[in-house]
């Protein structure tokens, strides 16, 4: 069994204490050298710097290291590379090494050694934390920003908390190779398409596979195309899946949805809560603001009210978000709430830090659209992040978007690992509706406004999702429907595969 921890005095002659096993080191490196394969147990996990014993982490780091080149790591062998080590001297000099080695009990717990001089470490870091922030805290002699040093503490706070297992970026080809095929396999038990989060739209799954970790989405259209309305949706359909997978006894990590956490800086949590009990009741979002309901209608609200009160979807509508507050909120979420998609309404809202931009937006955006590819990555969640697209897409006959019409940073396409841009034919359609005819107006006025009602038909209900750069995949078109009163987006059913008599 591990030995109980102690509290060793600072250095620098402060009166605190910090928690430590110096036992426990010592043991675990005896153990190590009896035999070097407990090392592959715990080297992902254990660092040098983790003992508390200068002279044990170099220890620990020379044993590593003789590992790697699959050399034998003993007294014998580590013996020179320690030869004029001076604090090694201090504890007796070379011979120190054997003296660890001394007890072959120490075999039986070293794993349960590694685990208390990681967990020690840790409380060392958060002390560390604590004391720098009581410190910036007192000291007044800079310009005072209480937000930032709560933003900075927030983000020491989490490194502290995520580390431990697969905290690293370097990863075996074993270890990818299995995360690969865990993929693989939720894509098959999903039908045969789906290998990340849904979005509730069937043709969208089978053309990108879903939401995929660690992925940075862009999804772009200019004002009235709605943007909103489809990320809305798709947050909506996920943790509403999440919802059912657990009722069906399946884990969260094996869902297909996810719990997700909605930032929306440009519309408040009510007016987006009224979007979704909108498309949930199949009641008018414009009725639901200005109470032109039924009884009947009141009580289908009430039934989708009690439906959606339990989702797992967090509204964040601060207004002015900095990119680094937003980022700690996530963090917060991630860790509080257990998020797994992140939605962010729109790019352009977020504030870079100040010191990159310098009044230089396209710099400010790039900072912006790396922070939150940064952010996917760190949390290990998809985020959709929503963009304007640049008015040169109104100069043009087909007003189909383009990755160059990205507004303000060509960084955003190339951060980004999916764009998508939603395009609906028919609001420009509507838009230039011609004069209606009125009786005693010629023909060619007449046959002007039957072409356009023609068109109409044609384009009303229809909205393209076009998949402009895809990493994993191809690029092409997804037809959608938009319902309008409800703001809903929902799979395209072309007439010829609809059942006889619909």
């Amino acid at each position: 069994m591990a030995e109980p921890a102690r509290l060793m005095p600072v250095p620098a002659g402060e009166p605190t204490t910090l928690p430590c096993n110096v036992e426990a080191e010592a043991a675990l490196l005896g153990a190590l050298m009896i035999d070097n394969r407990l090392a592959e147990d715990i080297q992902g996990t254990l660092r040098p710097d983790h003992f508390f014993e200068q002279v044990h982490g170099r220890v620990y780091e020379a044993i590593l290291k003789l590992v790697d080149k699959n050399m034998i790591a003993n007294p014998v062998t580590l013996r020179p590379m320690f030869e004029s080590d001076e604090a090694m001297r201090e504890l007796g000099g070379p011979a120190y090494l054997a003296q660890l080695t001394g007890s072959g009990a120490t075999l039986i717990g070293a794993r349960d050694f590694a685990t208390q001089i990681y967990d020690l470490a840790l409380l060392r870091e958060l002390i560390g934390v604590g004391r720098e922030m009581v410190e910036k805290a007192v000291d007044t002699s800079d310009t005072v920003d209480p937000k930032a040093q709560i933003e900075a503490a927030e983000v020491a706070l989490y490194k502290v908390a995520e580390q431990g297992g697969e905290t690293g970026s370097v990863k075996s080809f074993g270890q990818a190779t299995k995360m690969a095929v865990e993929q693989a396999e939720r894509a098959l038990n999903s039908g045969g398409h789906l290998s990340g989060i849904t979005t509730g739209l069937e043709g969208v799954n089978s053309r990108i596979g879903g939401l995929h970790r660690s992925d940075l989405i862009i999804l772009a259209g200019r004002p009235g195309m709605g943007k909103t309305s489809l990320a809305t949706n798709i947050a909506f359909n996920a943790a509403q899946r999440l919802v059912r997978d657990r009722e069906d006894g399946i884990e969260d990590a094996k869902s297909m949805g996810a719990a997700v956490a909605f930032f929306s800086l440009e519309m408040s949590a009510d007016q987006l809560a009224t979007r979704i009990l909108s498309e949930q009741s199949n009641i008018s979002s414009e009725n639901l603001r200005m109470g032109k309901i039924s009884q009947a209608d009141f009580r289908n609200l009430a039934r989708a009210a009690a439906e959606l009160e339990g989702l797992p979807l967090y509204i964040d509508d601060t207004p002015g978000l900095t990119i680094a507050a937003m980022r700690t909120r996530a963090r917060r979420l991630k860790r509080q709430r257990g998020i797994g998609l992140i939605v962010v309404d729109y790019l352009q809202l977020l504030q870079g830090s100040g010191r990159s931009s310098d009044g230089n937006r396209v710099q400010e955006i790039s900072e912006i659209s790396r922070g939150l590819k940064t952010l996917a990555k760190e949390l290990h969640v998809p985020v959709i992040a929503l963009s304007q697209l640049s008015r040169a897409v109104e100069q043009r006959e087909d007003k189909r978007p383009q990755l160059s019409d990205l507004r303000e940073s060509g960084s955003i396409e190339q951060d980004a690992d999916i764009v998508l841009f939603v395009f609906r034919e028919e609001y420009y359609v509507q838009s230039r509706e011609p004069k209606r005819p009125l009786e005693g107006d010629d023909a060619k006025t007449f046959e002007a406004h039957d072409q356009w009602a023609r068109d109409m038909e044609r384009v009303f209900g229809l909205s393209e999702l076009i998949i402009a750069k895809q990493r994993h995949g191809a690029t092409g078109k997804v037809k959608l429907r938009f319902e309008s009163k409800i703001t809903k987006f929902s799979d395209y059913i072309d007439d010829s595969h609809r059942p006889p008599g619909m």
